[in-house]
């Protein structure tokens, strides 16, 4: 069987080492891939914004499957696209995806079938906006509308950090921009929380905790996630039973009455106060880092689990993982999430020795006469297994010291919540 996937991320490396080495799998194409899947996969430079291109080749190839890693392709109905003709592909279709390309079809999902969620006002304008805070109490939380690769979100303190965000988003700093979200800020604490549907069944894909601020106690801006650890210090079984019935069950039930069956990964990402969950927001496929932290967990075959949710078959399909606690920290280029530089060498990457249960996955890299260099803000992300935390982190760290990048950073503390230091 032929397998492609599509992105190039830690989410999409992480993806394709799942399924590396299976027996069904006779090859793997990534479409664009980066230095690590280009080690176990066939790397493809396609402009995925051309659908006829890629499905040309996927044809041309005899490509059995079509896994897709990040939102924008989903958004924009790359999965409608292929099924049109005939090619089998893992996500959500194009109104299924509204669910994260755009939060006010989120926010109005959740009002018409009482998801639990922040309350939240759209507008329009700036003035509107404007107004509107000049009468609010802060903090409050201003948000893009659409695709912002995470970081369209803005927690306001005061008026002038809200007048500067509403004016960024209208003037295009994440696209165009015909509405605003302002929302009233919840005090808990996040968590996120994945699961799988064919539409007809939904099954649990384990839980994490996302470190998204660049610094350390998690201060500084947001970023795409600087590190993760699964599971949530915050799951058990009431809670669990809570987000099952009071978020994830309405939404897919409001999904049907519009007319669309959700297939595929759902990342769901909540607010907890006092063990009630609030919804923050859905992205319709994992999300990155929590994909790299989750998955090295998975016991169950990969691609049985894509296929069964591609044919409707979830319901056949057991989903076990290892009894394990899984920490990821990524490494960045300094300057991120800011300015950074690209194309710097990673001279000691072949210097990293991993253990069972220990992974070191691409993001931003690229490879040129078998050299790896750095082409993004998240550089590698390592995730290990282990009995506790504490132990995960040490020897992540011992290895990024290994790898003694000049051009790198990253977060000591991730997991600070659940590691007594």
């Amino acid at each position: 069987m032929k397998v492609g996937i599509i992105g190039s991320g830690g989410r999409e490396h992480a993806i394709c080492y799942s399924l590396y080495g299976l027996i069904e799998i006779e090859r793997l194409y990534c479409f664009p891939g980066n230095a690590g899947t280009s080690r176990i996969a066939e790397n493809i430079s396609l402009n995925l914004e051309n659908f006829n291109e890629l499905k040309d080749f996927i044809k041309a190839n005899k490509i059995d499957l079509i896994v897709v890693g990040p939102e924008k392709p989903l958004v924009d109905g790359i999965v409608d696209f292929l099924e049109a003709h005939n090619i089998k592909v893992f996500g959500p279709n194009k109104l299924a995806s509204q669910l994260e390309g755009s939060k006010i079809f989120t926010k109005n999902l959740c009002k018409k079938h009482n998801i639990p969620t922040a309350k939240f006002g759209i507008f329009d304008n700036i003035d509107k906006a404007t107004l509107f805070i000049s009468k609010t109490e802060y903090p409050i939380v201003v948000k893009a509308d659409g695709l912002a690769s995470g970081k369209g979100v803005y927690i306001c303190e005061n008026d002038k950090e809200a007048k500067t965000a509403i004016k960024e988003i209208f003037e295009g700093k994440f696209g165009k921009a015909e509405n605003l979200l302002i929302e009233e800020f919840l005090k808990g604490e996040e968590m996120s929380y994945f699961i799988i549907t064919d539409g007809k069944t939904i099954k649990k894909f384990e839980t994490a905790q996302d470190h998204k601020r660049a610094l350390e106690g998690d201060m500084g801006k947001n970023t795409g996630g600087m590190g993760a650890y699964s599971p949530s210090r915050l799951i058990n079984k009431e809670l669990d039973k809570k987000i099952m019935s009071k978020i994830i069950e309405p939404t897919i039930k409001g999904l049907r009455e519009i007319g669309t069956n959700y297939k595929g990964f759902l990342y769901v990402g909540l607010m907890i106060v006092k063990n009630e969950p609030y919804l923050i927001e859905y992205n319709v496929r994992m999300g990155d880092p929590e994909c790299q932290t989750i998955l090295p967990k998975l016991k169950s075959n990969l691609l049985e689990i894509f296929l069964a949710c591609c044919n409707e078959k979830l319901n056949e399909v057991s989903i076990k993982w290892k009894n394990k606690k899984s920490l990821c920290i990524v490494l960045c280029s300094k300057g991120y999430p800011d300015e950074f530089k690209t194309n710097v060498l990673i001279n000691n990457i072949n210097q990293i020795k991993l253990n069972k249960d220990e992974y070191c996955y691409h993001a931003g890299t690229t490879k040129n006469k078998e050299q790896v260099y750095s082409n993004g803000g998240r550089v590698l992300s390592f995730a290990f297994l282990s009995e506790s935390f504490s132990d995960a982190r040490i020897r992540i760290i011992n290895s990024i010291n290994t790898l003694n990048w000049e051009n790198g950073f990253y977060r000591k503390d991730i997991g600070f919540k659940v590691i007594d230091e």
